[in-house]
This record gives C-alpha cells, structure tokens and sequence, in this order.
C-alpha cells in the first residue's frame, strides 16, 4: 500500500472514532492474541476455520485473533446497561483470492446488553453515516433473518438441503430452489416464498409492501415490524435514500439472529461494512440481553481506485439562476478553509463527497 492509500486508511479510521464517540461509544483496546480455545468453542461463527496458532511461554496454544467480536464478548462486562464499545484492530484471516493469511484492518462498534428499537436504530444509522464517511453515494442493504427462517419453519431440512437453500438465496439463484422443490427438497409453496424474497432489492416503501403478502407466521410478522421501525427511524435521520431491502444476504443463519446490513460504496464490488444482530453467540457466551454491531473493512479501500478528483470534502452545485460570481465566492472561500472542492452543474456519478452546497435551491447572487 502506498502512502496516498495508508493515509487515507489511516484517516477514514480517525473520522470513524470521532463519529462512534459523538455517540457515547467508549474505546475498547485489545491483544493481539488470544487462547485458542476461544475460537475452537466458537468456530461456527467463523469466516473460516484456518487460525494462526503458536505456543506461548507457559505452553498454552494462543491465535492471532481471526474476529473482534468474540474477544469483546469474552472480555467485556455484564450488568445493567448497555456496553456501547469501538475498536481499530486488525484480524488474521485466509486471503479468499491468494495463498497465506492477510492482516486486515478493522474499524467498528458493537452495542450490547438489553437492545430495543432506539439502539439498533442508532446502530442502523450509524453504519450508514459510517458509509458516507468514505463516500457520499453509498448504499446499505438491510435485510432480516426473521423472514428466512420463517420460511423454512417447521420444514425440518436436512442441513445439505438447508445449506442449497441458502447458498441459492445467498446467488439470487431462482433456478436453483426450483430445482430443490422438483427434487422433493423442499415444498413448492416455500420454494416460491424463498425466490420472491431472493429476488427482491427495493426502497424501503414499495419493499415494505412488497414483503407483507409473504408473511406466514408470528416470526415474519415480528420481523416486518421490527423492518418498518427501523426503516421510519432512518427515514427521520435523513438516511432513508440510501437504504436497500435485500434478503439476499440473509444467509449466515448460524451467526446473525435478526437485521443485518451490508455496506457499499461506488467502484467497489465487494462490502466495505458488515454487520448486524448476533444475539445467538452472545447467548452462547453465556450473556444475556441481545448484541448488534458491525465493522468497516478498511483493506478494501485500498481498491477504492478513485483518483483525488472523485472524492472531495463538497460537491457545489449550480445553474444558470447562480452567477459565475457567487459560485467563485462559494468554492473560494470552501478552499480557503481548507476543504477540497468541485463545482459542477449536475452531481458526477462517481463522485465521492462529504457535503452538498446546492446553491440552485437559493437562486442568484452576487
């Protein structure tokens, strides 16, 4: 990585703690290491299985951690309230495109203790406001496990089918739930319950709509309203253009237990955030209440390949009702206080930016 790309890594993860703490969110600092153990009782919350392991000076079997989340969980407090914790820390995990192991920068939050629709709102934003912080044209795709377990309730699949199940929801893969219920794997009626789900990708509102003729049972209704909350509180945060309802990525039903979002920004392909309700590894911790956070991949910014000029502090917009002269005086005075600049008459589509000046909302000036 070069210094342009360790520089702006270095301050994506300073505007994120500064965005947690505003918050109430507290630092939470760990070691590098952990016992081994931690991660064998726990392995099916991991991304992988493959651990790099060694034996410390007294003999125990220690592990460059592979995850944040289940050091914060060993190590955090009980009690009443919640533990509202952030961390910048990196995992050691399996490169999925390259041999070896790849140290992996990690920025995020976790909130923890007796959740209700205020916290996981406040996560849910959040996550968002941690998106705009690397770009301003970004997406959250939110989805619940409620509605896919739903669907599968009462089934009892065999975990091979379950696992086709979800690995085809997972590729929007239709076909292949089709062909799982003209093999007799599963029910025709679930098969097309699960495609619709799997297929759609939607605004909040007409998605809202869309999702209530698939409720089946008490679960899926919980989760609709559980949806509809958090999409009226985003909606009254200013965020709701940037939401997305997808069920596609409702497939880690063995980790997540509730909503779960994924985060992106223009000219990446891959996530850059992760997140999402997890209370069944907190139960299986031996905690009680529920748990929600998520992580911002800051690796993946170093193939956010935009040059500078797709990424400024303030887009200034402008139209023939605003004079030359005042849109000087706008991005003059911006750059004299130290902010990165470009005016334009309509937004780029791969511009990256922190803050809109529309000065068409104001008409002229001098």
């Amino acid at each position: 990585m070069d210094n342009g790309l360790l520089l702006k890594n270095e301050e994506t993860a300073f505007r994120l703690r500064g965005l947690y703490r505003s918050y109430g969110y507290q630092p939470y600092k760990m070691s590098k290491f952990e016992e081994y153990d931690l991660y064998v009782r726990n392995k099916s919350f991991l991304l992988s299985e493959n651990i790099l392991t060694f034996t410390d000076l007294d003999g125990k079997l220690m592990a460059l951690k592979p995850d944040v989340t289940l050091s914060i969980l060993k190590n955090g407090r009980g009690g009443a309230g919640l533990q509202k914790v952030y961390y910048s820390e990196n995992v050691y995990r399996p490169s999925a495109t390259a041999g070896g192991y790849r140290e992996i920068p990690q920025t995020g939050l976790e909130c923890i203790g007796r959740l209700d629709a205020a916290a996981e709102g406040e996560v849910l934003m959040l996550a968002a406001k941690s998106l705009g912080v690397i770009s301003g044209g970004y997406l959250l795709d939110v989805s619940h496990q409620g509605f896919v377990a739903g669907l599968l309730e009462g089934l009892d699949l065999p975990e091979g089918t379950r696992r086709r199940v979800l690995e085809a929801m997972g590729a929007k893969n239709v076909p292949a739930l089709e062909r799982l219920a003209a093999e007799g794997l599963l029910p025709e009626k679930a098969a097309e319950g699960l495609g619709r789900l799997a297929l759609l990708y939607e605004r909040p509102a007409p998605a809202l709509t869309a999702l209530e003729p698939l409720v089946q049972n008490e679960r899926m209704a919980a989760a609709l309203a559980e949806l509809r909350q958090l999409c009226a509180l985003m909606e009254q945060r200013g965020l709701a253009e940037h939401l997305r309802l997808d069920f596609s990525i409702a497939n880690d039903m063995n980790y997540y237990s509730g909503v779960m979002f994924r985060g992106f920004v223009p000219g990446l392909a891959a996530g850059v955030l992760a997140g999402g309700r997890y209370d069944h590894l907190l139960h299986r911790m031996g905690r009680e209440g529920g748990a929600i956070g998520f992580a911002v991949y800051l690796d993946q910014l170093e193939r956010f390949g935009a040059p500078a000029q797709d990424e400024v502090d303030v887009l200034v917009l402008y139209d023939d009702s605003v004079s030359p002269a005042r849109v000087a005086a706008e991005t003059d005075a911006l750059v004299a206080a130290g902010h990165t600049v470009r005016a334009e008459r309509c937004a780029p589509p791969d511009l990256g930016f922190r803050r809109l000046l529309d000065l068409r909302k104001e008409g002229g000036g001098t």
